[in-house]
């Protein structure tokens, strides 16, 4: 923004329907940094009590940091100043801020008094940054007032807690936090505020990169605390060398920090698994227009930030796990339900947005993440009874197994509209209303050169309706026989190890199984699901059998749903027609002729086979409107009984084409491409075929015919040569 004056200059209201971009200020980032110390606090608390309790402990802290960085951030998002008053007053809060982790310790043993004041503080002075809106700003004069007093009153109730706790240490501070942090959640959910934030809409592009630099601190905080505890026992190995006289470093000594180097590998999988779920899932989504959509998308960020920040506690604990001993329960219960609460936060913001470019209906991902979700929950009572590494790198398999899915979910071509930063502009005006004056504005260093060549079924579809994307049946007939096999291996391990975990609860309940060996559960899984029944293992408790009925029903189910895709999919006829690559013109019968080969490669009967060309041809209308239509091209022949060899077809070069005077010099004026479509009746699979082709001005080639592929052996049989089946000569008596 301008600034008049350095000293003083009131606040004013930011649109973003003005077209000003806003960006996070380098006051905003220096802002956020607190929030570092903030963090690191809260999970050393939470590192030395991982009981309910603590866990309680950190959940209620965390709370009232967050509110604090959501209040100014909203502020700063809706509001424009940048003068000394405007710093000074953030300068403070930032002092408050940091009393408040500094006194994070203090609070878990009952301490609150100097919290108290810290927090009162900061919201003290945010109620001062929007009284000065309410005083200067005439057009958000009521939303100011609405946030200063209602701000205001919640600072009052600290401002209560901080008497009480100064006069006893009552357990009515607590109440009082409870019923403060209540009033300035509610205050921006009333009707009115609500009715006002749709007057005054916050810059969605703003928020965005707001909250994503807060969710980058958060994860760069527990990967560096990893970092950290792994040199500090590196050093303290060092150390132990140093003080045994410089000798070499023990083997046990070095298998044991190797095997620390493979953990950490698996704790980077994990934080990078959640930085790719937030940016490519999150991040830069359209927010949906359904009722309070913009406010559960800001609040889920609240449970989502704090099971970040408490999966960095519990990675920087699990790469600590022995080898072959069994992982710690309360550490991996911990790492499973903080990755569990930021898939299900994850799946609810799916629900209130939509995908920048994506190929799925949404409901598929809500589904994935939330089945995510509750496999990571199931894994904690097991967890126990495999060793930590295992536990571990199953985590991780788990976390990688999103990141495929969101990539198989994706379109295969790059997001035409670039970067992030770029989104609010795509959502709503970028894209031409009318598909066909698409492109019409190229320069003339585009013009130049050609368009890169791509199948139009490489198109990335943006803004599809959600009901009319992809499902997951026509997901998995589009997609490759390695994606399948891979997905049916993933869902078989998956459905495997999930109930393996639901048998542990129960050890005693399969007869011969070891109650301390997860694999022999997972071994009895498999053998229920594929009906296999050695015997060896069989159920002897109401719990075992209750599981043992359910899996089979799946299993049956299961089996039946993959049985059916994968027939289907291998019953499809693919197409073995061969087009040529080049398209020629030349002199028949006196007349100018496009001419191209088709071909039959398998040989096998096509029976009724017809074809159509369509040349996409760029006009200009009288009113000077430049438009790309589409021209039927009338072929000499259309149809064949049968296609088992090879076909030319013809086009005619004559008045009535549309391409009638196509030369090499005009040809990537005049034409853009034509679409040729094929379709027959397979007789091998008893179904309709289909192929299509494009070719491009590039692709001609004047005064030129193709080279005879056909040829009859000795013993009268028919010799299709398609080693020359695109290979082309310059027409007779032409200049060579």
């Amino acid at each position: 923004m301008n600034v008049i004056n350095r000293w003083f200059q009131p606040p004013s209201l930011h649109s973003p329907a003005h077209g000003v971009e806003k960006k996070a200020s380098w006051l905003e980032l220096f802002y956020d940094l607190i929030y570092v110390a903030a963090f690191i606090q809260l999970g050393n608390q939470l590192s030395g009590d991982m009981s309910a309790a603590g866990v309680l402990g950190f959940a209620g802290l965390f709370l009232p940091l967050w509110l604090t960085w959501t209040a100014f951030t909203f502020y700063a998002n809706r509001f424009d100043t940048d003068d000394a008053v405007h710093r000074g007053l953030v300068f403070l809060q930032m002092f408050g801020l940091g009393a408040m982790a500094v006194c994070i310790e203090e609070v878990f043993v009952g301490e609150t008094t100097r919290f108290t004041a810290a927090y009162l503080l900061v919201r003290v002075l945010l109620v001062a940054m929007y009284g000065r809106v309410w005083r200067h700003d005439k057009a958000a004069g009521e939303m100011a007032r609405r946030y200063t007093l209602g701000f205001g009153l919640g600072a009052c109730i600290w401002a209560a807690a901080l008497v009480t706790s100064v006069l006893s240490d009552s357990v009515w501070v607590f109440g009082l936090w409870a019923l403060g942090m209540l009033v300035d959640f509610v205050v921006p959910l009333t009707p009115r505020a609500r009715e006002l934030a749709l007057r005054h809409p916050p810059d969605i592009l703003h928020m965005s990169e707001r909250y994503g630099i807060l969710t980058i601190i958060v994860l760069g905080e527990s990967f560096v605390k990893m970092l950290g505890e792994i040199a500090g026992r590196f050093a303290q190995e060092r150390e132990a060398i140093v003080m045994m006289g410089g000798e070499a470093l023990p083997a046990w000594a070095a298998v044991s920090n190797s095997h620390l180097i493979l953990m950490a590998g698996l704790g980077l999988v994990l934080t990078c698994s959640l930085w790719w779920l937030y940016f490519d899932d999150v991040a830069g989504s359209r927010i949906t227009a359904k009722p309070l959509a913009p406010f559960i998308w800001v609040y889920t960020h609240l449970p989502f930030h704090m099971a970040v920040v408490a999966a960095g506690v519990a990675i920087k604990k699990a790469v600590f796990f022995p080898v072959d001993e069994p992982a710690k329960v309360k550490y991996a219960a911990l790492l499973c339900g903080s990755l569990a609460l930021a898939f299900f936060m994850v799946a609810l913001i799916d629900l209130v947005t939509h995908r920048r470019v994506t190929e799925v209906k949404e409901q598929v991902r809500v589904v994935f993440r939330v089945t995510s979700g509750t496999v990571l929950l199931l894994l904690i009572p097991v967890a126990g009874f495999m060793p930590g590494s295992v536990f571990l790198a199953l985590l991780a398999g788990l976390c990688v197994v999103q990141v495929l899915a969101d990539l198989s979910m994706a379109p295969q071509a790059a997001h035409p509209m670039g970067h992030d930063h770029e989104a609010q502009h795509v959502f709503d005006q970028l894209m031409p209303a009318d598909p066909e004056l698409a492109g019409d504005d190229e320069d003339d260093d585009s013009q130049q050169h050609p368009p890169r060549r791509r199948d139009v079924g490489d198109a990335v579809r943006k803004g599809t309706p959600n009901e009319l994307r992809r499902d997951v049946y026509f997901h998995l007939m589009e997609a490759s026989w390695t994606q399948i096999f891979i997905g049916v291996g993933v869902l078989y391990i998956g459905t495997n190890v999930v109930f393996a975990a639901l048998y542990m609860l129960d050890p005693s309940g399969v007869a011969a199984l070891d109650p301390r060996s997860f694999f022999d559960a997972f071994s009895f899984s498999v053998q229920t699901m594929a009906s296999i029944g050695y015997g060896v293992m069989n159920p002897v408790s109401d719990w075992a059998n209750a599981l043992v009925a359910v899996e089979a029903g799946l299993s049956i189910i299961g089996i039946a749903l993959i049985t059916g895709i994968m027939f289907a999919k291998a019953s499809r006829p693919r197409s073995s027609v061969l087009f040529s690559d080049k398209v020629v013109i030349s002199t028949r019968h006196g007349v100018p002729t496009l001419m191209f080969r088709v071909g039959n490669a398998r040989g096998n009967d096509v029976v009724e086979a017809n074809i159509t060309v369509t040349a996409l041809i760029e006009e200009v209308s009288p009113e000077g409107h430049k438009l790309r239509r589409l021209w039927d091209l009338e072929l000499q022949r259309s149809r064949t009984p049968i296609f088992a060899l090879t076909w030319t077809v013809f086009h005619a070069l004559d008045e009535a084409s549309p391409l009638h005077g196509l030369s090499a010099d005009n040809a990537h004026e005049r034409l853009f491409n034509l679409v040729v479509s094929l379709t027959g009746h397979d007789s091998t699979y008893a179904q309709t075929t289909h192929a299509r082709k494009l070719y491009y001005p590039e692709d001609f080639r004047f005064d030129s015919r193709f080279v005879d592929v056909i040829s009859t052996l000795p013993d009268g049989r028919l010799l299709v040569d398609y080693d020359h089946f695109h290979d082309i000569e310059r027409d007779a008596g032409d200049d060579t």
